[in-house]
This record gives structure tokens, C-alpha cells and sequence, in this order.
């Protein structure tokens, strides 16, 4: 994420399209229902209006990525099944965490909300990381190395300097706390820019009050 980019990438040019009917599974944390989140999104978003190539992420699925289980053609419903039944037990035994937001982070494909500290949520990593293994009997794939929690505001789709954007957007937003109290099984269907996603299940943090 550092040092700050001298130029923007086209994200979509690099990553492998799957066609419709066919898709990515995830684990997220979605954060449609954090109006703190969404305020945050917005007051980036204005800044980046009319600044081409850049692809907005819709308040709908703003997320933060915890883990990619895998292809939707190998991976069965039972799987799925099994994978929240675990996560559930072994997330019933994890505190909700809360994670701060405000510090910007570029990358040529994309411009992100650092989520703080990541050792608060690395926990969350580790759960969804046994229950994939423990229903699938593989792991899941890193969505990048080293795992670094944050939210996308935009992703590029076009080679351009950096320069504009970083002076749109800044360094930091005003922060906020938001308190993570579940974590999502999400299907992603089809090309990535189409949006085109399936919750699945939603796996609570903490044991039930």
C-alpha cells in the first residue's frame, strides 16, 4: 500500500473475468448496514466525482474482504452448509470487535479505508480460514498478502496518474469506530465491475446475549 503510487492501473484488464453463471465465493464483512460506513463512503465519493476511471463501490456491498473459499463449481451447497456451521461455533467464541476507519490507502488498482488494528480483527481471519479447511479440506486463498484489513472506496479501470486523485481524496477522512458483529458467506457471480452478488448466510461474532 505504500509508498503512494505515481500511477493508477486498470484492476479489471489484470484479474480473470468468470462469465455469468459462474462466480467466486467469499468471506466478508459487509457494512450496508453501518450508516457510519455509508457517510464515510459518500464524502469520498463526492470528492472523486469527475475523476475518470474509477469505478465506484455501490453503498450495497461496501465490505471488507476477509477470505476467497473458492469457485462456485467446486464447491457443493453441503460445503457451504458446512463451512457457516463451523465458522458459527468457532466465531461463537470470538468477541464483536470494533475497527477504526479514516486513514486513506492507495494502490494503483484501487484507493481504500485503512481498518484498525488489524490484530483486533485477525481473529476473524483465522476462523473463516478453519472453517474453510475444516468443510473443504483445503484453505482458502488469501485476497492479498499480507493481510491487510480495509474497506475499497473505488477500484481503477484506467491507466492515469495518481496525482489527481490522492489531492481529491487526501490521507484521511474523519474517523470512525464501526463494531464488527458478523461476518457474511457471499457468492460473487460473473465479472467482478457487474456487482452481481449473493449473500448466502450470515455468521454472527460472539455468543448470543
Amino acid at each position: 500500500m505504500s509508498p503512494m503510487p505515481e500511477l493508477m492501473a486498470d484492476r479489471w484488464a489484470k484479474r480473470e473475468m468468470l462469465p455469468p453463471g459462474q462466480g467466486r465465493i467469499y468471506w466478508h464483512i459487509l457494512l450496508e448496514d453501518h450508516p457510519e460506513v455509508r457517510a464515510m463512503a459518500s464524502t469520498a465519493h463526492e470528492r472523486l466525482a469527475g475523476i475518470p476511471g474509477l469505478d465506484l463501490t455501490p453503498h450495497r456491498w461496501l465490505h471488507l474482504t476477509v477470505l476467497i473459499a473458492g469457485l462456485t463449481n467446486e464447491i457443493s451447497d453441503e460445503q457451504m452448509t458446512a463451512m457457516v456451521t463451523e465458522a458459527g461455533k468457532l466465531l461463537a467464541q470470538v468477541r464483536p470487535v470494533t475497527a477504526t476507519l479514516g486513514r486513506v490507502l492507495y494502490h494503483p488498482e484501487a484507493v481504500m479505508l485503512e481498518a484498525r488494528p488489524a490484530a483486533a480483527l485477525a481473529p476473524i481471519l483465522e476462523a473463516a480460514q478453519t472453517a474453510t479447511r475444516t468443510a473443504l479440506g483445503r484453505d482458502g486463498i488469501p485476497a492479498h498478502e499480507p493481510w491487510t484489513p480495509h474497506v475499497t472506496l473505488a477500484y481503477s479501470k484506467a491507466a492515469q496518474p495518481a496525482a489527481p486523485i490522492i489531492a481529491a481524496l487526501g490521507r484521511q477522512l474523519p474517523t470512525c469506530e464501526v463494531t464488527v458483529g458478523s461476518i457474511d458467506l457471499v457468492v460473487q457471480d460473473g465479472p467482478e465491475y457487474l456487482w452481481d452478488w449473493r449473500p448466502v448466510a450470515k455468521v454472527p461474532i460472539g455468543s448470543p446475549s
